[in-house]
């Protein structure tokens, strides 16, 4: 066979061969953007070993730290009692938190209050799920649940150091799970989610000041007042029964407050840096100002001192993180430890409530102060990442002030008839002869020291 018939033959083969396969190539290139568009992004593998380290930090923060730390503050014999409520706390929140609570908080609602019901029971949620972070990667859309659901097991059990020595092992259960369910949730919503009322408006809260902190503070001292005081309060010996137990608590949750500051920028850039960095100076500065103020006004230093201004520095910083820069983040942890200081020492004394751990002093007045002072250590003229488009000091300020204000009203009024809500079901308080013989025994038959 000649070239050119070779040729003709393998022409005609090829041109046939073409027109059979048209129909299949017009389809392929016609569905070729929309498969690309379907594409699902790949999660960025060095972001989510850090929020998987983040995750694992927070939990840190609340078994072991946020027990011992509380464990040290109370007597000896209701030593057992605070560890089982964080412990039972944080656990059934858990639960709570994959069954409806994520879903109430991120379910994708446009409502501003409340997230929907679209991802009860994770629903639509598997390996392939992403959720975005602050760039154009993504995450996991499982770490994103598991790190949030590390906050909402956290904050309530911070509420329990408010009355903690005569509440009702039931009574703190049933409550802390009422409340994530009609406080933290929505707040959560509210503060972080996109169609949040407070997202809308752009109030500024990097990792909780208002979802976090100022909630539980406002709950602890409303708890603390309508529990009523301990008995014996004023008049018996009620010092922390073990110092050693609370700085190792304190310590723990420093360590922990990395993974719960860095880990809410999403990623592992350098606004996780920033709040890294924040999370040092700002609490070593609240430290120091804690300690100065005690050398002036009780002649000496304590270590309590030094362990409430730790967590009043981390309250603080907490909503300005990865917003303010390290200057600001100093001067912040400098003015934060008197305002804490002088609600613990005057203002409590003055009205005479019983906040076993201070949780309102610390976490309260710390979380307000933090949320506040970020409207205005977040200009760029102060060191801070800066205003959005149009928006001045004033503005954002008066930002903070209603999203702190929405915070304290939604808080206090829910946490008011909750209380009464557990009152009614379980009862409060604990029998006086109970409380005298301390909750380890009378609540769970165990004792933490055994001579």
């Amino acid at each position: 066979m000649s070239f050119y018939k070779f040729s003709s033959s393998f022409g005609r083969v090829g041109a046939a061969a073409a027109a059979l396969l048209a129909p299949a190539v017009a389809f392929a290139q016609e569905t070729a953007p929309a498969a690309a568009a379907v594409v699902a992004p790949v999660p960025n593998k060095g972001d989510t070993a850090f929020m998987f380290l983040c995750t694992i930090l927070v939990l840190f923060m609340l078994i072991p730290g946020l027990a011992l730390f509380y464990g040290g503050l109370v007597r000896a014999k209701n030593m057992l009692s605070v560890l089982m409520q964080c412990t039972i706390i944080g656990a059934s929140i858990m639960l709570v938190w994959v069954i409806y609570g994520y879903s109430f908080a991120f379910g994708g609602s446009t409502s501003p209050f409340f997230g929907g019901t679209a991802k009860l029971f994770l629903s639509g949620v598997n390996m392939d799920s992403t959720a975005a972070t602050f760039s154009d990667a993504v995450i996991p859309e499982y770490i994103f649940i598991m790190f949030q659901m590390t906050f909402a097991a956290i904050t309530p059990a911070l509420i329990i150091g408010a009355f903690a020595e005569r509440i009702k092992f039931s009574a703190a259960v049933l409550f802390c799970i009422l409340w994530v369910t009609f406080v933290y949730f929505p707040i959560a919503h509210m503060v972080w989610d996109a169609n949040g009322l407070l997202f809308g408006w752009g109030a500024l809260d990097f990792a909780g000041g208002t979802v976090v902190h100022i909630n539980a503070g406002v709950a602890g001292l409303i708890g603390a007042i309508m529990v009523g005081k301990r008995t014996g309060y004023g008049k018996d010996m009620m010092a922390p029964h073990s110092m050693t137990l609370t700085l190792v608590g304190a310590a723990m949750l420093w360590v922990g407050w990395f993974g719960f500051n860095a880990g809410s920028n999403l990623e592992a850039s350098g606004g996780a840096m920033l709040a890294t960095v924040n999370t040092f100076i700002a609490t070593a500065a609240a430290i120091v100002a804690w300690s100065v103020v005690e050398s002036f006004t009780r002649g000496k230093a304590s270590m309590l001192g030094a362990a409430s201004g730790m967590i009043a520095g981390l309250v603080a910083i907490t909503p300005a993180a990865g917003i303010v820069g390290p200057m600001g983040a100093i001067v912040m942890g400098v003015l934060v430890s008197p305002l804490c200081y002088f609600f613990i020492s005057v203002v409590k004394n003055k009205f005479g409530y019983d906040d076993t751990a201070d949780v309102f002093g610390v976490h309260g007045i710390g979380g307000l102060f933090g949320a506040l002072a970020t409207g205005i250590f977040a200009s760029a003229s102060l060191g801070g990442i800066g205003y959005a488009e149009g928006v001045t000091m004033g503005a954002q300020f008066l930002t903070q002030v209603k999203a702190v204000l929405v915070t304290i009203a939604w808080c206090g009024v829910g946490s008011i008839i909750l209380y009464k809500v557990t009152d009614l079901i379980v009862g409060l308080r604990v029998p006086v002869e109970a409380e005298r013989e301390g909750l380890d025994l009378a609540s769970h038959g165990e004792a933490a020291y055994h001579s």
